[in-house]
């Protein structure tokens, strides 16, 4: 037992401090006495020591001149203070050891807790917890020294040992405070505020308790700042959680100042420094960051870690220690603490049996989880879920965020060990398999939002548990493929609007073709392959999954599941509109139509009359592609589809400047532009935002055209043109009389077009290069393309592209 870091007597106190501040200054003595308008020999005396009170004048000018401000100033003053004897009162040995640490990413815990300490109204105690290396007691102590200030009867500090009495520590905090007894220390303070700071409480926790607890008592002006891996239990107690650092997240730009920023890689490279004399090289930074994620930003760890790179780069620490950060330890050191194994153990020993169980069920999930899931996982119903997650964050096991809707996560090494201790109970394959239940419970009953203007939100709800997807299927596709079957059939909407469509295809085809899994839910089943024809389109491989897709529809129709019969309907539409035989895809169309007719739902409804459009546009009939965008509007209108709304505008925009109304269906399409922006919706827009500039150019206002061009191309560099650039581009300079310009766009068009759903915009890129090329051979080719286009596609030209190919043009396009 004894003071913390225990100081040499010879050391005066304020002499270490001032020489400390004018070197960080990079300052002389005679520099610093300059500025302070002191004399050099002032300054050397008290650095030396020899000066036993200096004046308070004195000591404010050194502080002016070192620039010191807030706390830096405090602590500062409070320094030449404890040397003096103004006061009444002698230093004690703890404010004589002053902090040689640097704390990294610690800057605000440390102001708040200082802010704490020194508020009048501040609680009578406070008790940093967490894993043991987490950084309480460097924190504790800088913190008790910043905040010195503020108790004019002392700052002291002890250290609990194992086993340590009641008597003993009163014993050692009376000595720290310059008095014989216990008892002597009302009258030695005399009504002055005084801390004290006791650190590692968990080492003789109750012994700690009385002892804190009759200080209390008889000093009412005493507070004290704890550390421990548990709280004290005291009712003046106010217990903080100390979080490791935070680490970079895994989209963090790859230059060493974005991955410096993170406390976590800070200490890192500071730790790396002290071993290593250079800064990482350019392969080392993506590396840097995966690891200290790994370490959970423990400081501990980072320590650990950083203490390789002696012999190791940073992707070899990575390759070694990654996958069992648990194994790193301080080899050697002679210390109580030999690794991080033993840190997690030490506060998981703090639970008892039944929470011992449940953290090894959470420790199932690999990233952040709610209440519900976390009630879900532990499925008992005699288990207080919040009291658990209350304690695990008591004792530092665990970090939360959120502020309406908390989530959730262990720090990587406690999941780790809590893990181990699943394996050695014979628990882990139960723990994996309920794992797996719970995210396909969840995936299931988000599934029916991922539609339509719910789809975001619905969507954001998964990716908090997207980390968790790729663990839950990797396990139960080998030991309970059911369950992954049942997963992966949920997840196609979410897949595809997250980019995800060939990762999303894989695991359902695996599954698919899994035998264990030809017995399974016939339902689950047909939405596994309706979902592999889903993502299918995405990559153009549609007519590979119209057999699957068939079976599907015919396995909903025998079940009478009407919403998957939908669904099937409009899957195969597209896919046969892919496939090219567009007759087909109306049949399903109709079917699908006919269907939400049927079952009188408004969406259902708007869905199918919208799908519908293209074919009406198809087959030249613009009046009814008008009829039916009128019912999609009222029918979305009607169950709040803002999205489907607009798009319905969006089509409207361009059946008028089909109907060559070009003047409405710039109005109409601005308006659908505004509402699209929006919903967030960036694919549509760019279709739409082709359709303002045609109806532009075409409307002959060209110079508004040209601005809509900009936004659509804004590079210079012509090769990277797509096909709504390409076409408005074109448009643009018909309008112009640039005529050969004009077909060079129309041609670059028709080729960006051409293997797209939607040879509509293939036709019309070809009727502009007819009638603008001057080249004779390239519009002989282009009327022949048109006409086997027509034919294959049941495309009807509409009048304005008759009138501008003209009769003879007209007669060979019809012909062939």
């Amino acid at each position: 037992m004894g003071a913390e870091n225990a100081p040499d007597q010879g050391v005066s106190g304020f002499d270490a401090v001032l020489r400390r501040e004018r070197q960080r200054a990079r300052l002389t003595q005679e520099e610093l006495a300059s500025r302070a308008a002191v004399g050099v020999r002032t300054v050397r005396d008290l650095e030396r020591g020899r000066a036993s009170r200096p004046q308070r004048t004195t000591v404010e000018l050194l502080a002016a001149a070192l620039g010191l401000s807030g706390a830096d100033r405090e602590a500062f003053l409070a320094a030449a203070r404890g040397q003096s004897t103004e006061d009444g009162l002698p230093p004690t040995g703890f404010l004589r050891v002053l902090p040689t640490i640097e704390l990294i990413g610690r800057d605000d815990d440390l102001a708040e807790m200082t802010a704490q300490l020194t508020a009048t109204d501040g609680p009578r105690g406070t008790t940093l917890v967490g894993l043991a290396g987490v950084g309480k007691t460097s924190l504790g102590f800088v913190a008790a020294h910043r905040a010195a200030a503020a108790y004019p009867g002392g700052v002291a500090g002890i250290v609990v040992t194992d086993g340590a009495t009641v008597g003993e520590m009163l014993g050692s905090i009376a000595a720290e405070f310059g008095v014989g007894r216990p008892d002597d220390l009302p009258a030695h303070f005399a009504g002055r505020a005084a801390l004290v700071f006791v650190d590692a409480v968990e080492r003789s926790a109750d012994a700690t308790a009385e002892m804190l607890t009759r200080l209390l008592e008889r000093l009412p002006t005493l507070r004290f700042l704890a550390t421990g891996r548990h709280p004290i239990g005291l009712p003046a107690e106010r217990v903080w959680p100390l979080a490791p650092l935070t680490a970079p997240p895994p989209d963090t730009a790859g230059t060493l100042a974005d991955v410096a920023a993170y406390p976590a890689v800070a200490l890192f490279l500071e730790r790396l420094g002290q071993v290593r004399h250079t800064e990482p090289e350019p392969d080392e930074i993506a590396p840097l960051a995966t690891l200290v994620r790994r370490l959970g930003g423990l400081p501990l760890a980072i320590e650990l870690a950083a203490a390789r790179g002696r012999v190791l780069t940073i992707p070899e620490i990575l390759d070694r220690y990654g996958d069992r950060v648990l194994d790193l330890d301080r080899p050697g050191s002679g210390e109580p603490l030999v690794s991080l194994r033993d840190a997690v153990a030490a506060s998981y020993r703090l639970l008892n049996a039944e929470e011992q169980r449940e953290l090894r069920r959470l420790a199932m999930f690999r990233y952040r989880w709610s209440i519900g899931l976390a009630e879900q996982l532990i499925d008992n119903p005699r288990a207080d879920v919040v009291h658990l997650l209350d304690r695990l964050l008591e004792l530092g096991l665990l970090s939360v965020r959120g502020r309406r809707t908390f989530r959730f996560r262990l720090l990587d090494v406690v999941r780790d060990y809590a893990a181990e201790r699943a394996a050695a109970e014979g628990e882990l394959d139960d723990n994996r398999r309920r794992h797996a239940e719970v995210l396909a419970d969840l995936a299931h009953q988000i599934w029916p939002d991922l539609t339509g203007a719910s789809l975001p939100e619905a969507a954001g709800r998964l990716d908090d548990v997207a980390g968790d997807f790729g663990t839950a299927l990797a396990y139960a596709a080998a030991e309970d493929p059911h369950t992954a079957l049942r997963l992966a059939a949920a997840l196609p909407r979410w897949w595809r609007f997250r980019g995800r469509a060939e990762t999303g295809r894989r695991w359902l085809r695996r599954l698919l073709d899994d035998p264990r899994t030809a017995d399974a839910d016939p339902s689950v089943r047909a939405w596994a392959r309706i979902g592999m024809a889903q993502l299918a389109r995405e990559h153009g491989d549609s007519a590979r999954e119209i057999e699957s897709a068939s079976e599907a529809l015919a396995e909903f129709e025998r079940l009478a599941e009407v919403a998957g019969q939908l669904t099937a309907h409009a899957q195969l539409a597209g896919l046969w509109m892919s496939a090219g035989d567009f007759d087909r895809a109306r049949e399903h169309g109709e079917a699908a139509l006919a269907l939400a007719r049927r079952t009188g739902q408004a969406r259902d409804l708007a869905v199918a009359e919208n799908n519908l459009v293209w074919h009406e546009i198809r087959q030249g009939d613009l009046r009814a592609a008008r009829q039916r965008l009128a019912v999609v509007h009222e029918q979305a209108g009607r169950c709040g589809e803002r999205r489907l709304r607009a798009l319905a505008q969006a089509n409207l925009a361009e059946v008028q400047r089909l109907d060559g109304l070009p003047d409405e269906a710039a109005r109409v399409g601005r308006r659908a532009m505004t509402e699209l922006i929006k919903l967030g919706d960036p694919g549509h827009q760019r279709r739409l935002l082709a359709t303002i500039g045609l109806a532009l150019a075409e409307a002959g206002r060209v110079d508004e055209a040209a601005v809509v061009l900009e936004q659509l191309h804004p590079e210079e560099d012509d090769d990277a043109m797509d096909g709504p650039a390409a076409v408005v581009e074109a448009a643009v300079a018909l309008s112009r009389g640039e005529p050969k310009r004009a077909a060079e766009c129309y041609a670059r068009a028709a080729e960006a077009y051409d293997g797209i759903h939607d040879p509509r915009d293939v036709v019309e890129a070809l009727v502009g290069l007819i009638v603008s090329t001057p080249d004779e051979d390239e519009r002989e080719s282009a009327v022949r393309r048109l006409g086997l286009l027509c034919r294959s596609g049941g495309i009807t030209l509409l009048p304005r592209e008759r009138e501008k190919l003209g009769p003879q043009r007209l007669a060979r396009v019809l012909e062939g």
